[in-house]
């Protein structure tokens, strides 16, 4: 039979078992271990040089067109006429005094003015819409016309007549106005003219 242990014996055994406890850093049984930090490094790798195209040289613009002729460098001047049943053609001489090409296109306005820089008198020419619009090219000292259908004003109904002795003519798409002299009667109140378009050449137009 084994003796039994004695009470000073039982608490040796109990130190010494406190003891080991204590260097477990607890007598329930060990902690949980301190989480560890894992360091990662990502390296980016370098990306390789890519071929590009190369650039396609720019397009060179279209060299520019002669511009508009301005009523700065046109002469008006009255061209050949003739008469027939109450109507007058007249036919109007534009004359490129530049020193540049330049381009009509299209009518004329034209009115009849008390003076150059004077009043309208009756309303503007209307357009004759049996003649086509042409492009038409003026190198310095070269002649474009247009033709007038001045309509006799004594047979114009509700005309009250006026003596006139200005044409004022602004060239096709501009607002400039140059003038030249002509001797008519006109309504003061209403149109008695046609106009047709710039043709090339001095000869008016032609259908």
């Amino acid at each position: 039979m084994t003796p039994s242990l004695t009470i000073a014996a039982r608490f040796s055994i109990a130190a010494a078992l406190a003891g080991a406890c204590g260097l477990l850093t607890a007598c329930g049984g060990a902690g949980p271990a301190p989480a560890t930090t894992q360091t990662v490094t990502v390296q980016a790798a370098a990306s390789s040089p890519t071929s590009s195209a190369p650039a396609a040289a720019p397009t060179p613009a279209a060299p520019a067109g002669p511009s508009n002729c301005l009523p700065s460098g046109l002469q008006a001047q009255l061209g050949a006429g003739q008469g027939a049943a109450g109507t007058v053609y007249q036919v109007i001489v534009l004359t490129n005094t530049s020193n540049a090409t330049c381009t009509l296109y299209g009518y004329p306005g034209v009115s009849f003015v008390t003076g150059v820089g004077g009043s309208q008198v009756g309303q503007p020419a209307t357009r004759d819409a049996s003649y086509g619009k042409k492009l038409i090219t003026l190198a310095p000292g070269s002649k474009a016309s247009f033709a007038l259908a001045i309509h006799n004003a004594g047979a114009m109904p509700n005309c009250q007549i006026t003596n006139v002795n200005w044409l004022r003519i602004y060239p096709p798409n501009d607002y400039g106005s140059i003038y030249v002299q002509y001797q008519t009667q006109a309504c003061a109140s209403a149109s008695n003219m046609g106009v047709s378009t710039v043709q090339a050449g001095a000869n008016g137009a032609t259908h």
